[in-house]
């Protein structure tokens, strides 16, 4: 496996956990919703934010993932950052590899807090449709799928930041230390 093809997967499953999150949330809404306004179709208004509430996490894990390919170890990434050295160079190989982790680690706020908020903020939306659906005077009750809401941007925030930290131009500054010979030798290497 090369540094490209674990950045990939960590945008992959990052855009795909969140969406799967999303899509779950999304259907315990929605059918929290359709209950609502069978019987009162009036209090749309009310319900459609609520219910759209969970789909915010797939759009954050699009996001990162379209974010994230410009970090990706690509031939063209590398030639503009002016990094021209032969693929075949241990060092090289080594740092684009360390760049792939990169790219995946700064995945995992978002792909984790992004999948399991989403479906969380499904649950607690729905609830709060249904308590919409018997009250109308519950607007406090919206600011509870809201605190979720905080966590999912907390990790979009947070994957952000780490992009940023380490662009495709910082390759060649990874420091690559040598496996010890005596370390080598116990581990087969």
């Amino acid at each position: 496996m090369t540094g490209l093809t674990l950045g990939i997967i960590g945008l992959a499953l990052t855009a795909l956990l969140c969406g799967v999150g999303s899509g779950l949330g999304l259907r315990a809404t929605a059918s929290a919703s359709a209950g609502v306004l069978a019987e009162d179709p009036k209090k749309f208004g009310k319900v459609i934010i609520l219910t759209l509430l969970p789909a915010t996490q797939g759009l954050y894990g699009f996001a990162i993932a379209f974010i994230g390919a410009s970090a990706l170890p690509t031939v063209a990434n590398l030639q503009a950052a002016g990094i021209t050295a032969a693929a075949s160079d241990p060092v090289l190989s080594a740092q684009i590899m360390a760049q792939g982790w990169n790219v995946f680690m700064a995945c995992l706020p978002m792909m984790i807090g992004g999948a399991v908020s989403a479906y969380l903020q499904g649950k607690a939306s729905a609830a709060t449709i249904i308590a919409v659906g018997k009250n109308s005077e519950t607007s406090k009750a919206f600011l509870f799928p809201a605190m979720i809401e905080f966590y999912a941007l907390l990790g979009l925030v947070v994957s952000i930041i780490l992009f940023n930290h380490f662009p495709v131009s910082g390759i060649p500054s990874i420091t690559v230390n040598p496996v010890v010979p005596a370390v080598a030798g116990v581990l087969g290497l």
